[in-house]
């Protein structure tokens, strides 16, 4: 696997100068954009595919296992409070369970047995899309995960790093990131890493986006949990409206902390009609507003 291969580009690093070291490390960081770049096409199809399945029902599974595994669960968990997915629609499945998020657990990639059952405690049925990230594309537990999904009739997103692996062979929705050799053989935390990190990014962000989760570059839906999130929530009204902070914190607060409703609102619509419409948008707040001047076209 040319992730474990060594490099000869490599082969002496630790006798060249830190800064050397260090400039060939960040040149590797920028063979994992290459990388991404070349995957952009399956990137794009894979989450148009996870938008149609996960419109109105269904759940983001995200497996894995070691790096790969702590990347994507890191990728999951901001899903929440970025986004307002709601917890009841996210599982994060992770060789070794919680301990493996801080430390390796021994021979937790290797047990295909608890990847079969994992998936069939939740559940994992047609509605839900999993995600499945291994940079070997061969991880026991992370392919025993994404075999029993797609057996159950998930839709199947496999990353990896290796080409013709079996994650990519079998996942609906292949997601080949060709990064090479690792500056420290192996050490797939490094280029591999960076690469798979890029692409949940963007795969999750794409799929946002298409929810309508995003309107005009912001984050309509993030949770104001805090003050600092309260006051990001009214900067947004204030931007995408006008109005002033006192009308912002009012609309807020009769939207009960939604911005997409709080704007609707503000272009004068009551709370109930507000979320009718964004209903009849699929959540997509462009649309809605749209839709607003619509009532007495759809009465004639």
């Amino acid at each position: 696997m040319s992730t474990e291969r060594p490099s000869p580009r490599y082969s002496e690093i630790d006798s060249w100068e830190p800064g050397d070291s260090l400039d060939a490390m960040i040149e590797g960081q920028f063979t994992a954009v290459a990388a991404v770049r070349a995957a952009r096409t399956s990137i794009e199809n894979a989450a148009k595919a996870m938008e149609a399945r996960l419109r109105y029902r269904g759940r983001l599974v995200y497996v894995g296992a070691g790096t790969s595994g702590r990347l994507a669960v890191q990728d999951g968990a901001e899903l929440m409070p970025t986004f307002s997915w709601p917890l009841e629609r996210l599982l994060l499945v992770m060789a070794g369970g919680s301990n493996a998020f801080t430390r390796s657990i021994e021979g937790a990639e290797d047990k295909i047995e608890d990847g079969v059952r994992l998936i069939r405690e939740y559940r994992v049925d047609s509605n839900d899309v999993v995600i499945a990230v291994a940079a070997s594309g061969t991880t026991p537990f992370t392919l025993a995960c994404l075999r029993e999904a797609k057996r159950s009739g998930a839709l199947t997103i496999g990353i990896a790093n290796n080409r013709g692996t079996p994650i990519l062979k079998e996942a609906d929705h292949p997601i080949w990131l060709d990064t090479g050799s690792e500056p420290i053989a192996g050490s797939t935390r490094l280029i591999a890493g960076t690469a798979q990190k890029i692409t949940l990014n963007l795969l999750s962000s794409l799929l946002m986006i298409l929810l309508g989760r995003v309107y005009g570059g912001l984050m309509v839906d993030v949770q104001a949990s805090n003050e600092k999130l309260l006051r990001r929530s009214e900067d947004m009204l204030i931007r995408l409206t006008r109005c002033s902070r006192e009308q912002a914190r009012e609309a807020l607060g009769r939207a009960r902390g939604s911005v997409k409703i709080a704007v609707m609102l503000l272009n004068g619509c009551d709370p109930d009609r507000a979320k009718a419409l964004l209903d009849r948008a699929n959540g997509q707040l462009r649309k809605a507003l749209a839709l607003i001047g619509q009532r007495g076209m759809d009465a004639a």
